[in-house]
């Protein structure tokens, strides 16, 4: 019988923790016996390749760690580790019956430089914990192996019994050396959900962002391009109705101005990218229909995608405010600590806010925690409410300088 894993968490189950067990051990020599018996005695020769390998792999590691190599080849090392405990896996599945869940490889492939792939597999707790099995394994497996053979020929009655003991250790270790890493699964599948939360976020934007342009923009200048053919035909005909129907398209085209300024504050404003949080943060207290203050201490601007996001919080957790709280007043505050930047909203309103209260606070903490932030509600019944957010520091770098939101906004006054 094969114990089996639980897959709903990424910590090891064992199939004995699920109620499964081994037939138990018998006198007569049966297919489970025969299993444990002939892993007992390829223990030596495994053992003895692990025991070899990992003795190596240190010694020249560690010796060479004074030179450039010596870091690069205890990660190869720790890599090689990885596909010795995929071996232990699969012979204690083959002979044991205990299955463990492969761990998930390191995820080496993409963009990381040289040094954070480094850094990632010199840390790799599956490795060192292959290593550190590899280590016990050598007296064991000689241990297991002479008792196992001398069994055989004087034991033999009592073989099947002793076979079971010493394979349950066998198991044991298997089972607690061998087995995923609890916080590295727990942080892989944290990352594929944040992906997932990404994606699902751009592709809302897009949506967004096309439905905009369709209704809004683009339906007034297709209106704008008949209006001007119709006064192309009357020009020789009827010049004065022809100017007034130019001046009707002058009109509709600084409407489509304004609606295409607008799609382009929610894409991301000019004044953030030039003038940065401070003056951004002031523009959108602003248009609130609560007075906001407004308070920002920050050494400096940050990366230009955290400004972003810490923009839109703030702009999205305002418009809560006018539309839902029936606050007195609000105020907004922004400033660094450490390698985190902290953001806090808050009003004298009449609180109960939720992050399933449908107010758009589920999609920020989704948004936040995409990217290693957090997002907390602090808002009893009465108020007041106060929202933190946290994101991660990162310094801004010479491709986040200012785009050519300023040159279009002063083309689009030469229009008024």
């Amino acid at each position: 019988m094969t114990e089996r894993l639980s897959t709903s968490s990424p910590a090891v189950t064992t199939g004995a923790a699920a109620g499964d067990r081994l037939p138990p051990a018998r006198v007569a020599y049966d297919r489970h016996t025969w299993k444990e018996i002939a892993h007992l005695l390829a223990n030596l020769p495994a053992a003895l390749l692990g025991f070899t390998y990992v003795v190596t792999m240190l010694s020249v590691g560690a010796g060479l760690t004074v030179t450039v190599v010596g870091f690069p080849l205890l990660a190869a090392g720790l890599l090689g580790a990885r596909q010795l405990g995929k071996l232990e896996r699969a012979r204690a599945r083959a002979l044991l019956g205990v299955r463990v869940d492969e761990p998930s490889p390191l995820p080496l492939r993409g963009k990381r430089g040289f040094f954070a792939q480094l850094w990632m597999s010199l840390k790799d707790p599956v490795g060192w914990r292959t290593v550190l099995y590899d280590v016990i394994r050598f007296p064991w497996g000689v241990l297991t192996f002479v008792v196992t053979l001398a069994s055989l020929f004087v034991l033999w009655p009592v073989l099947p019994f002793i076979a079971r003991g010493l394979t349950n250790v066998d198991r044991a270790m298997v089972r607690g050396l061998l087995s995923p890493s609890d916080e590295l699964e727990r942080r892989i599948a944290e990352l594929e959900s944040d992906r997932g939360v990404v994606v699902d976020t751009a592709a809302a934007d897009l949506r967004r962002i096309e439905r905009d342009l369709h209704d809004g923009a683009q339906a007034r200048l297709v209106n704008l391009a008949m209006g001007l053919g119709l006064a192309k035909e009357k020009l020789l005909e009827d010049p004065d109705e022809a100017a007034a129907m130019v001046d009707e398209a002058h009109g509709e085209v600084k409407l489509a101005l304004q609606e295409l300024r607008d799609l382009a504050r929610g894409i991301h404003p000019a004044v953030l990218t030039d003038r940065g949080l401070d003056a951004a943060l002031s523009s959108v207290a602003s248009r609130c229909t609560v007075p906001v203050s407004v308070a920002v201490d920050l050494p400096g601007r940050p990366a230009a995608a955290i400004e972003g996001i810490a923009y839109f919080t703030v702009s999205e957790l305002l418009q809560n405010v006018s539309k839902h709280s029936g606050a007195r007043s609000a105020s907004v505050e922004v400033w660094r600590s450490s390698d985190r930047l902290l953001i806090q909203v808050g009003d004298d309103g009449r609180g109960g806010a939720r992050l399933d209260g449908g107010t758009g606070m589920k999609g920020l903490a989704d948004r936040l925690s995409a990217v290693d932030g957090l997002f907390v509600v602090d808002s009893p019944e009465g108020g007041p409410t106060t929202i933190t957010a946290e994101l991660p520091w990162r310094d801004r770098t010479e491709t986040d300088g200012a785009s050519g939101g300023s040159r279009t906004t002063a083309g689009a006054q030469q229009l008024k």
